[in-house]
């Protein structure tokens, strides 16, 4: 029940079952008026039915936000992460973490265009989402009251959630009623599988679960060959054709998927303590961060890609645990943005069986010098005897351990 008179709560809302159930106890519970916020991050399903389910279930037509951002999703919030070749414990590219943020700011927005005091989610109170939303919105709004039905309510089962729904006349289709085999959150980057059938790590996941790519073993024979432009870090080309960020991504994601390229399997460990097992899906995105790797292989120099490397687990572990709207996080930005100013150029990349290989990179600020590197005789660019004296200092500590431990 309500600790904190609401009058008008913004909530997160995707049409489905239990936002649709959220919206209704959020009325009856609350007494609140309720403004929908609907989001299209490339979930690849359809959002324009929200209207209509918010509107049947009272909520006034000024108060129905369905808005696209893909775009922004992308450009704003995508490949700022991919500049840091973003992965969470060695594997995971984010793409659940990397929305919540731009959903918690377009609903700290909107409560303050309509005047709401409250805002809401789906998130249960076992996940992480729950968290990346509530930092999101404190970071943004840290007066505002947040409302967690999953945290709130009394409903014990599922059982308990349908026949508050049939109650209220809230519309159930068929296969809602049954569990559903596993859950999904999806948008432009990624589709992420968990629960029920996939709960069990030592078991191979079905292959009904993948959405987004096909078999490695059914892709084609023969390998893909694309070209990628960056500018600044970012990628702007594919194969020579100029792209908006979310275009691009969406072409990524189509060679990705003939290809079989971007399936993971992993068991993470969740910043509410837990560890839960995952099936992801990024076939975009597993090109870009190997494409834009290989760019930076010849545009960055050592000692700054090294620190990148250095940093990028913290910058992942923020995104991951909902800190997108820290200052930490903001302060790791700079330095990365800073590293792309000459990240410029273009990769060859070939998509194989799941496979995605570098196989060429070429940019107008590349260190890359064939002098240097050449095992011809004649290049004056580099004198071999100059080794033994570079060796040497850095030996001096060891041999003076070493003959400590002789000593000894």
């Amino acid at each position: 029940m309500a600790q904190k008179p609401v009058k008008k709560v913004v909530l997160a809302y995707s049409g489905g079952l239990d936002t649709s159930i959220i919206l209704k106890w959020l009325q009856t519970e609350y007494g609140a008026e309720v403004v929908t916020f609907t989001a299209d991050l490339g979930q690849g399903e359809e959002i324009e039915p929200a209207r209509a389910k918010a509107l049947a279930a009272g909520v006034k037509p000024e108060n129905i936000f369905i808005e696209d951002v893909r775009e922004e999703f992308v450009r704003d919030f995508v490949f700022p992460m991919f500049r840091a070749n973003t992965v969470y414990e060695g594997q995971y590219l984010l793409g659940t973490s990397i929305a919540r943020p731009l959903i918690a700011k377009r609903q700290i927005e909107i409560a303050r265009q309509v005047g709401a005091d409250a805002v809401s989610h789906g998130a249960t109170g076992k996940g992480n989402d729950q968290v990346r939303f509530e930092l999101g919105y404190y970071g943004l709004e840290p007066d505002i009251t947040v409302i967690a039905p999953w945290r709130e309510w009394d409903f014990k089962s599922r059982e308990a959630l349908l026949e508050f729904a049939e109650k209220h006349q809230i519309q159930i289709t068929k296969d809602k009623r049954g569990e559903a085999p596993f859950s999904v959150d999806a948008n432009l980057l990624h589709s992420s599988s968990e629960g029920k059938v996939l709960e069990d790590p030592a078991v191979e996941a079905p292959e009904f679960v993948h959405m987004r790519t096909i078999s490695p073993e059914d892709a084609p024979d023969a390998p893909t060959v694309i070209t990628i432009d960056f500018e600044k870090g970012d990628p702007v080309a594919i194969d020579g054709v100029a792209m908006s960020p979310a275009t691009l991504l969406t072409k990524l994601n189509e060679l990705g998927r003939d290809n079989g390229v971007g399936r993971l399997d992993l068991v993470e460990n969740r910043f509410v303590g837990m560890k839960s097992r995952g099936v992801y899906e990024t076939p975009g995105g597993t090109i870009l961060l190997a494409a834009h790797r290989g760019i930076e292989s010849i545009t960055l120099d050592r000692g700054a890609m090294h620190l990148k490397d250095e940093l990028m687990p913290k910058y992942a572990s923020l995104v991951y645990n909902g800190f997108w709207f820290s200052p930490e996080r903001e302060m790791l930005q700079a330095a990365i943005d800073y590293s792309q100013t000459k990240v410029s150029g273009q990769v060859r990349v070939k998509l194989y069986k799941g496979n995605v290989t570098v196989i060429g990179r070429t940019s107008p600020y590349s260190l890359y010098d064939q002098d240097l590197v050449t095992f011809e005789e004649g290049k004056v660019a580099y004198d071999h005897r100059d080794a033994g004296g570079f060796i040497k200092l850095n030996a001096l500590r060891l041999r003076v351990l070493a003959k400590r431990d002789q000593r000894g």
